[in-house]
């Protein structure tokens, strides 16, 4: 028999490594030589198993205390892996692989029973607010259904005074397994649909099921400076869960209405104000309402022409994340009406000629140059 490598070299860490740095270096390893990667490949199964083996010891304080001092010898004592088939060792490291794939292991070591509920379903809704809303933040009751344990049942799906059953054909692990070569394939088992439990008498009022829908009511806070896309979670507040397990959470994806009268870009707020033309013209003082019904003063400088924009720091949405506000925009329109009275229309042809008057003075002037 060949001798066994030091555990460390087969791992590729350091005496001193951490448990961390131990298990990262064997999730390497398995992600690279896992038979599921190398089918048919039997110099890839060999260093899985090595690598399999040399984390089984070094992943234990005890084993890796004893190898450090006895070597081999120290750490010979428990899971013989030269021994063992591919299924024994994932097996051996079910909970390790669902880590390491997110359930991909378990495919292969299908003897693990299945794992009970650990809560109550998630749920997810859509909610509309205001911009206004949006602004301030506001508290709207939002309406949620989807799937709770049966009362009648408790939510095993039995009928009142009996009890689900061990499934027979997959003795209670809700899976099923096919060997192909070295590789063992698992399944939801087809008789209990993966649950591991077989309703001999269902219960009427699920039909078996275990759950029945359920509607319910739930208040959510939605902050200022919301804004379409965010999605807020709710913890506890999904479908409650079997037996006395923890509810689900709830899931709020939220979409702002739009309004005419404001534009929202990021945090920014912009709207539109009109003035008259001798506002513009002369300057003057204008106010501007905020979402919130509230009133912004702005100062209109002499001379402003159509389109100007006028910023105030600190006055659009504010961060949901308490990072200050945005700016507040205001684009200044120069209302022209439609209809004029004789006397407006003759006091407006006065001032049209006035400043018609006054830019030819000022043009001629500009041509006009003295003699040096």
């Amino acid at each position: 028999m060949a001798e066994k490598r030091d555990y460390y070299e087969v791992l590729g860490v350091e005496r001193e490594a951490s448990a961390e740095d131990i298990r990262r270096a064997y999730r390497q390893l398995a992600l690279k030589y896992h038979p599921d990667r190398n089918p048919g490949n039997a110099e890839a199964e060999g260093k899985f198993k090595e690598a399999s083996e040399a984390f089984g010891v070094l992943s234990d304080d005890a084993k890796r205390s004893a190898y450090d001092r006895f070597g081999h010898a120290g750490a010979s004592a428990g899971f013989d892996f030269q021994g063992a088939g591919i299924g024994d060792i994932l097996n051996q490291f079910q909970d390790l692989f669902a880590d390491f794939f997110g359930g991909f292991g378990g495919g292969f070591g299908g003897n693990g029973r299945r794992r009970a509920p650990e809560r109550g379903q998630d749920v997810g809704v859509a909610a509309q607010v205001t911009l206004a809303e949006a602004f301030t933040g506001c508290k709207k009751e939002v309406s949620v259904a989807g799937a709770a344990p049966c009362e009648e049942c408790a939510g095993n799906g039995a009928e009142a005074g009996t009890r689900p059953e061990t499934c027979p054909q997959c003795r209670g692990t809700g899976q099923v397994t096919t060997q192909r070569g070295f590789i063992m394939f698992s399944s939801a088992c087809a008789r209990c649909r993966g649950s591991g439990q077989h309703v001999a008498s269902p219960c009427k009022k699920c039909s078996g099921r275990g759950a029945v829908e359920r509607r319910k009511k739930v208040m959510v806070t939605f902050p200022a400076g919301i804004d379409t896309g965010h999605r807020l979670r709710l913890a506890g507040q999904g479908m409650p869960g079997a037996n006395d397990t923890p509810p689900g959470d709830l899931y709020v994806d939220v979409e702002v209405t739009a309004d005419s009268r404001f534009e929202r870009h990021g945090n920014d707020l912009a709207l539109r104000a009109e003035v008259t033309f001798a506002e513009a013209a002369l300057g003057a003082p204008i106010t501007v309402a905020l979402p919130d019904g509230s009133e912004e003063k702005i100062a209109l400088a002499a001379g402003t022409q159509p389109g100007a924009v006028q910023t105030i720091r600190g006055k659009g949405f504010p961060s949901v994340e308490r990072r200050g506000r945005g700016d507040l925009h205001v684009v200044i329109a120069v209302h022209v009406p439609r209809k004029l009275s004789r006397k407006a229309k003759k006091l407006l042809e006065e001032l049209d000629s006035e400043l018609k008057a006054s830019a030819d003075a000022a043009s001629g002037s500009a041509r006009v140059h003295p003699e040096g």
